[in-house]
């Protein structure tokens, strides 16, 4: 009887995916909580959240560990297109939030469950990556979205709760934070602003190294292999620059773009690693690619950024996009030397064998070895000739 009323709810344990623990549970369905970490749970939390789970009345409770997936099937590519979305954000969230819902829906297709719930509301953009995951994927499975069917406020979800016996010092958080292996995001009553900055105190890492510090990134084809000569999987280099990084407070800033709903959006980041890692990869590329490669990169990696941004992850222009930015990786391969201070980085500068700033060749603005003045001369006739007969022809 109950299997016919099998659901899985994608559970964070917050207060809306608690509200909907609850909510679901007592309204008769057979509710299976799933969590999926893609680099934001500890051992501790993870069974904290089981533990509350459970006291929200959900039959089944489990953790996937994507961390790996996460990487090989989004992180990679946001590095190869040094994807930062209006400039600024490395789509910390936005990404996250793709891996959560395909492991989420596989993971309702292998228990047979008839419907699937999620806490969001009807003004954000998880709303309609999760829908549009799971309906591609599982297009027989029932959507079901509490929060935003009832237009229910915070505060109605924690009277409900406290109503229903389950009191867990809903208020006393006063941002929300998300953690990941690619970010952090941090929202508060002054994202809800254009005008006010976070507190310091708002973001999770702190300031508690002075002076500076060098660290050398050393990327194979693009993928970042080590740190400080010292070679692991590429998630283990981010969790270590991230964990180098973040005592200098490295990574902060507030990213305001256009949502998938179309307004306007405010959140604050923190996001050390991938924005070093991001800008040490950047500038590898400038010195092993040609500058048609970097040119065409750029625009096609803002495509790439966008697309994810707004849940357009399964379509198959993506898996086209990945395949360039991953031919183009060939010769992405040499030694980033960053240097970390309070606050900020800078980037020292490279050592490749593929860097195409070679003196054999000569050097800019100095010395030419390649070719002779005559040459230079008719090269710039030639090359100017379009302009001038446009100029004489028009004037």
């Amino acid at each position: 009887m109950k299997n016919s009323n099998k659901l899985v709810i994608a559970y964070s344990g917050g207060l809306d995916t608690s509200y909907c623990a609850v909510s679901l549970s007592k309204a008769g369905y057979d509710v299976h909580a799933v969590s999926v970490n893609t680099g934001g749970f500890t051992s501790a939390e993870i069974k904290s959240i089981e533990s509350n789970a459970y006291k929200m009345g959900v039959s089944t409770y489990k953790n996937i560990d994507a961390v790996a997936s996460y990487y090989d099937k989004v992180i990679k590519y946001l590095i190869f297109g040094n994807v930062l979305k209006n400039n600024t954000y490395p789509l910390s969230v936005s990404a996250e939030r793709i891996i959560q819902a395909i492991e989420i829906i596989e993971y309702a297709k292998r228990i047979g469950a008839k419907y699937i719930a999620h806490g969001s509301t009807g003004a954000g953009n998880d709303q309609v990556r999760f829908d549009m995951i799971f309906q591609t994927l599982a297009p027989d499975i029932e959507i079901i979205t509490p929060i935003r069917d009832n237009k229910l406020t915070r505060q109605e979800e924690i009277d409900y709760l406290i109503a229903s016996g389950v009191d867990m010092s809903w208020n006393k958080a006063k941002y929300s934070v998300n953690k990941g292996l690619w970010g952090t995001s941090v929202g508060g009553e002054e994202t809800l602003t254009s005008g006010n900055p976070l507190p310091e105190s708002a973001y999770p890492s702190q300031l508690v190294k002075e002076g500076n510090e060098k660290v050398t990134i050393t990327f194979e084809k693009g993928e970042p292999i080590a740190i400080n000569g010292k070679k692991d999987t590429p998630v283990k280099n981010i969790e270590v620059l991230n964990d180098m990084a973040s005592q200098y407070a490295i990574g902060r800033d507030i990213h305001v773009g256009d949502t998938i709903v179309g307004i306007k959006g405010r959140v604050g980041f923190e996001a050390s690693a991938a924005l070093i890692i991001i800008k040490a990869h950047h500038l590898l590329e400038k010195h092993t690619l040609t500058k048609w490669q970097l040119q065409h990169k750029d625009y096609l990696s803002n495509f790439y950024g966008m697309h994810l941004h707004e849940g357009q992850y399964l379509d198959p222009v993506m898996r086209d996009m990945e395949a360039f930015l991953k031919n183009s990786q060939d010769k992405v391969s040499g030694d980033v030397t960053v240097t970390l201070k309070p606050y900020h980085f800078s980037l020292d500068g490279i050592s490749s064998k593929h860097d195409l700033m070679n003196p054999k060749f000569g050097s800019y603005g100095e010395e030419n070895k390649g070719w002779s003045a005559e040459e230079a001369k008719g090269f710039i006739k030639i090359n100017g000739n379009q302009n001038k007969i446009y100029q004489q022809v028009n004037n």
